[in-house]
C-alpha cells in the first residue's frame, strides 16, 4: 500500500509544495509491467510523464538503485521518490457559468460548452474550466488539476467527469486505465459511410508538428468504434465510442479512414461545399468554426458508491443546426432526382 508524505511549504493553496516524498512497495499486479507504468498506478495522482521524469532524473529508486522507465518490475520492490517539484503559476477561482448535470459530495459530472479550454496552458493561462471548477468548489484545489481526470479539446462539447474527493480521483483515474468508463460521442464528418466499423490503429505524436497526432507504428494502441446514426448526401452523422483514450484520437481516427470531421482546423479538409448544395448548407459549412464532435454520454459506476450511473448531453445549438442544414440539403437533392 502506498505512503505518501508532502514536504516542504506550499505558499498558496493553488500552487505545489517545492519537495515530495513517495514510498511505497509494488503490488503483484503491475508484474511485467514498465516501471513508469507501474509507478503510474502506484501513484495515480501524479502523471506518468512527471514520473517518468523522476525515473530519468534518478529522483526514483528501486529497491535502493536508480530504475530506468521501461524497466520490466515483478512486483514486491520497494520505490521511493523524492524529487522537487517546480512552483506552478497559481490558478485563480474565477466565477464561469457552469451546466452541472450531477453532482454530490464526491463528483462533478459537467457540460463543457465548446471553446470552453479545459484547463490552462500554453496561450489559455486562465478563463479555463479549471478555474471555474475552482470557483465553483475552492476545496478542489487540494486534488490534481481541481479533480479533471480526463478532458475534451477546447473546441469540443459535451460531458466530463470531475472527482470531488481524493477517494474518488484514485479510483476514477483506474476506471478510465482499466476502460472502465463508457463514453460516446457525435459527430458530423465528409463523405458518405455505408456502414460502421472500428479504427485499431497506433496514435503518437506527429514527427514534425508536436501540435498534431499521427497514426504511428511506435504509438500507443488506440481503438475507435463508430456507428451509423444519419447518412446524408454528402455527409455522415456517426455514434463513437472509445476504447481507448489518446490526445485527438477519434480526429485522428476519422481522418485516417478517409472521413475527416467536418469544421476540423487541425486534420479536417479544406472548407468544401458540395456541389448543388443548398444556400443553407453553404452557409452552415462556412460558418462551422470548431469540429462537429460532441461528447453526447457518459456511463460508469460509482467511484465510492458502485451505484451505476449514465448521463446524457443534448447536441448543442450549432451541431442541431449544421445537421438541419444537412437533412434539408438531403432532402432537396431527393425530391430533386424523383423529378
Amino acid at each position: 500500500m502506498a505512503v505518501a508524505q508532502y514536504i516542504g511549504k506550499t505558499r498558496s493553496p493553488f500552487m505545489s509544495s517545492r519537495h515530495i516524498h513517495l514510498e511505497a512497495r509494488l503490488s503483484p499486479g503491475v508484474a511485467g509491467r514498465r516501471l513508469d507504468q507501474a509507478l503510474a498506478e502506484t501513484f495515480p495522482e501524479h502523471s506518468r510523464t512527471r514520473l517518468k521524469a523522476w525515473i530519468q532524473g534518478g529522483q526514483a529508486t528501486v529497491d535502493g538503485r536508480a530504475g530506468r522507465p521501461k524497466d520490466t518490475v515483478v512486483g514486491g520492490e520497494w520505490v521511493r521518490i523524492v524529487a522537487e517539484v517546480a512552483e506552478e503559476v497559481p490558478l485563480a477561482p474565477q466565477p464561469i457559468d457552469l451546466d452541472l448535470v450531477f453532482e454530490d459530495e464526491h463528483l462533478i459530472v459537467v457540460a463543457k460548452p465548446a471553446g470552453l479550454v479545459v484547463h490552462p496552458g500554453a496561450g489559455n493561462p486562465d478563463r479555463t474550466l479549471q478555474n471555474a471548477l475552482l470557483a465553483h468548489d475552492p476545496a478542489l484545489a487540494a486534488l490534481p488539476r481541481a479533480g479533471i481526470v480526463h478532458r475534451l479539446d477546447k473546441d469540443t462539447s459535451g460531458l466530463l467527469v470531475v472527482a470531488r474527493s481524493l477517494e474518488a480521483h484514485t479510483a476514477l483515474v483506474r476506471m478510465l486505465e482499466a476502460r472502465d468508463i463508457h463514453r460516446e460521442y457525435e459527430a458530423v464528418v465528409h463523405g458518405v459511410m455505408t456502414g460502421g466499423g472500428t479504427v485499431d490503429a497506433p496514435i503518437g505524436r506527429h514527427a514534425t508538428d508536436r501540435l498534431r497526432q499521427a497514426i504511428r507504428e511506435d504509438g500507443r494502441p488506440a481503438v475507435t468504434h463508430y456507428r451509423l446514426l444519419e447518412r446524408l448526401r454528402a455527409h455522415t452523422c456517426l455514434r463513437v465510442v472509445l476504447e481507448t483514450g489518446r490526445t485527438h484520437q477519434i480526429r485522428v481516427h476519422l481522418a485516417h479512414i478517409g472521413f475527416p470531421i467536418v469544421g476540423d482546423p487541425v486534420y479536417g479538409r479544406r472548407l468544401a461545399v458540395p456541389r448543388g448544395a443548398t444556400p443553407r448548407l453553404a452557409g452552415a459549412l462556412r460558418g462551422f468554426r470548431r469540429q462537429a464532435l460532441h461528447a453526447a454520454r457518459l456511463e460508469f459506476e460509482h467511484p465510492v458508491t458502485g451505484r451505476p450511473l449514465a448521463f446524457e448531453a443534448p447536441r448543442p445549438a450549432d451541431f442541431e443546426d449544421l445537421l438541419g442544414a444537412l437533412r434539408e440539403d438531403t432532402a432537396t437533392g431527393q425530391a430533386g432526382r424523383r423529378a
